[in-house]
This record gives C-alpha cells, sequence and structure tokens, in this order.
C-alpha cells in the first residue's frame, strides 16, 4: 500500500449506539419520501428513541408505525413540536416544504433532519440560515449517498489517509429507475420538486465538497432536460453540471431517471476521483453483469497496486451516532452547518443557471 497508508484504521469497529434508551428522543413527520424510513432507522440503530410520528394521511402513519412498532401516532404537527421530550424532528417533506418545516422545528427549540434537498430556492436557504442563527438549532440533511453507504464513508477514509494524494477531479454518475407508478403527483411537478440537479443532483454535489475538501465552488455549467417522458411536462428526466471549486478542484456529474428495467438495483450509482498519486472508484449500489448482487466496492489504483475494496457490512456509517452526539453536545463532527447549507446552494444554483436542452429531433 501507498507509504502514508495505514489499512487497519480504515476498518474501524462497526458503529454501536452512542445513547442508552431514552436519552435522545426524537419524532418523524411528513413522510412524502419513502427516505424517512432509512433516515429512522438508522437513528434508532445508533441509540435514538423514536417517540412519535405525524402526517396527515393515516395510512403513512400506519405503514410507518408496521416499520417502527411503537412509535406512538401523534395528532397534529404541533403536538410534536410542543413535546419537551423530542429533541429532534426527522422529515421527509414535499420538497417545496421543507425549508419552512425546518424552520417551525427550530423555532420550537428541536433539530431538524431532513431528507434531500433540503429546499429548492435561495430564499428559503436565506431564512434557514437565519432561523440557524437565531435559534442556534441545526438543520441537518440526509445526503445518502455518500452519509448513507459503506463505500461512501470508506473512500474518505482512504482520501483523508493520503492514499491517492491531493484530489484533482471527480465525476459522479447517479441514474435513478422511474418508477412513476408508484411516484406521487408533486413528485412530477417541478415547482414542488426542485428540478433535477437541486433534487438527485444535491448528493453528488455534497460529495465532491466532501472528498474534496473544497468550501465553496462556482458552477459553471448546467443543463436539463426532459428528453423521453412528454407526459410528465414537469419533469426533468436529465441533468448535467460542471463545478470548480475555489481551491481548483474540478467536478462534472450527470444524474437521470434512465435506469433500464433490467438492473437490480434502482440505478448503476458510481464515483471517480483523481488524485495527484492515485485514482478511486466507487460502485455504490451494484457490480453490474456479476453473478454475485455485490454493491459499496471500492477500487483502488496508485503508484503500488491495484486494489479491490468490498465494504459492504465491514465499514458502518458512523454519521448517525455522531449527529446525536452533536445534537447532545452542540457540536459540528457529524457535518457542519455550512457544509450541508453550502451542498444545498450550490445544488439550486446550478437549477437556476440550467440551459434547458429542447430535443432536436
Amino acid at each position: 500500500m501507498h507509504k502514508h497508508f495505514d489499512e487497519a484504521s480504515l476498518f474501524l469497529p462497526l458503529p454501536k449506539p452512542v445513547v442508552r434508551p431514552g436519552e435522545f428522543v426524537f419524532s418523524a413527520m411528513h413522510l412524502d419520501h419513502a427516505h424517512i424510513i432509512g433516515m429512522c432507522g438508522a437513528l434508532r440503530d445508533a441509540g435514538a428513541t423514536l417517540k412519535s410520528v405525524y402526517d396527515p394521511d393515516p395510512v403513512k402513519v400506519a405503514d410507518f408505525c408496521r416499520s417502527f412498532p411503537g412509535t406512538r401516532p401523534a395528532a397534529s404537527e404541533r403536538e410534536i413540536l410542543d413535546d419537551p421530550e423530542v429533541r429532534m424532528v426527522a422529515a421527509a417533506a414535499v420538497t417545496c416544504e421543507r425549508a419552512d418545516l425546518g424552520i417551525r422545528v427550530m423555532a420550537a427549540g428541536k433539530d431538524y433532519f431532513t431528507d434531500k434537498a433540503p429546499m429548492t430556492s435561495l430564499k428559503q436557504l436565506k431564512e434557514a440560515r437565519e432561523c440557524v442563527r437565531q435559534t442556534g438549532r441545526k438543520y441537518m440533511c440526509y445526503y445518502a449517498e455518500r452519509l448513507h453507504t459503506h463505500s461512501g464513508i470508506f473512500a474518505e477514509r482512504l482520501i483523508r489517509a493520503g492514499a491517492i494524494g491531493r484530489v484533482l477531479c471527480m465525476q459522479g454518475f447517479g441514474p435513478h429507475r422511474l418508477n412513476p407508478g408508484i411516484r406521487p403527483a408533486w413528485f412530477f411537478e417541478k415547482e414542488k420538486y426542485g428540478g433535477i440537479l437541486c433534487d438527485i443532483g444535491s448528493h453528488q454535489i455534497e460529495q465532491f465538497l466532501q472528498f474534496s475538501g473544497e468550501t465553496d465552488a462556482e458552477v459553471q455549467l448546467s443543463r436539463v432536460a426532459n428528453y423521453n417522458h412528454p407526459q410528465y411536462p414537469g419533469l426533468e428526466d436529465f441533468g448535467d453540471c460542471c463545478v470548480l471549486g475555489k481551491n481548483g478542484t474540478a467536478f462534472y456529474f450527470r444524474v437521470d431517471w434512465f435506469t433500464p428495467d433490467g438492473l437490480r438495483e434502482w440505478g448503476d450509482s458510481r464515483t471517480f476521483v483523481v488524485g495527484t498519486e492515485g485514482t478511486l472508484e466507487l460502485r455504490k449500489t451494484i457490480d453490474p453483469a456479476v453473478p454475485e448482487k455485490t454493491r459499496d466496492i471500492v477500487i483502488l489504483v496508485n503508484g503500488e497496486e491495484e486494489r479491490r475494496f468490498l465494504t459492504d457490512g465491514k465499514v458502518g456509517c458512523p454519521f448517525f451516532g455522531d449527529l446525536i452526539l452533536d445534537c447532545l453536545n452542540r457540536t459540528e463532527n457529524a457535518m457542519t452547518q455550512e457544509h450541508c447549507f453550502k451542498a444545498a446552494e450550490l445544488g439550486v444554483i446550478a437549477q437556476e443557471k440550467a440551459v434547458r436542452i429542447e430535443k432536436p429531433f
């Protein structure tokens, strides 16, 4: 391995609960995206106690309680916000409603953990920043393609250990399967989901900031299109973007809704990282055409060797335990507030600057 590289440090013990039952109580509300299951499950695995849930749709509440037996249905949002035992609210509201909800949560004295994208406009971002400043509460986001993948955690450890030297450029690819039959109506309304670069593009930008160490960047080019879904005029089924970090790191990403039905996963999500002394490839969801259903693969090539790491189930996702401790201790070890907001800001800017591709055929 690289002379500055300590492999043993990368396979640290899997995260364990960071608090005892009842020491950190949270609730869930507004269950408009299924990501809320992953968010709440990961917090619970890290030791948090899920007390209650609210959504105006009783069917969603019943489904949620089947996933988390013992969770108490609340009669209203206000009931949760007024509960002094609840320290944090996890939510997956309609995207355009997430910022206003977060402001209500923080104004009630609680920390907020939202699905991505955390907001859809720069006005919402400004208002959320101001509420954080006034209340001292946290506004955190579930950027799952890094935070909740073993390969994403492992790759960051490799980068921090110097395995590929200084990061120079990155490429990210986030194809998704559309599954229109199970999507809610708001999913196809741009003013509600925010556009493809704001929505699933937020994963890509957040990874770029984290892996490169950049704290700010410029969106140099962005494009969107509805290539093949005229029945959904509000949908953008393709988007791509070029970003340049303030320290010179280059980044290109592409997101789309064209995962073929023959793929066994929702998408072949990949990230490529080029450094001064090596390269990384992350195959987060699947290794296509391999009989075994293998995921979370990290491929390292540097001056000494080629190396393929199978990280699924071997690394863990410490973000959720770190977030619990951050809320208790008012620290910023899981993610800084500025990092969370900067990823959101760049996604919104990319969306606002995007050139719409009109089909030439």
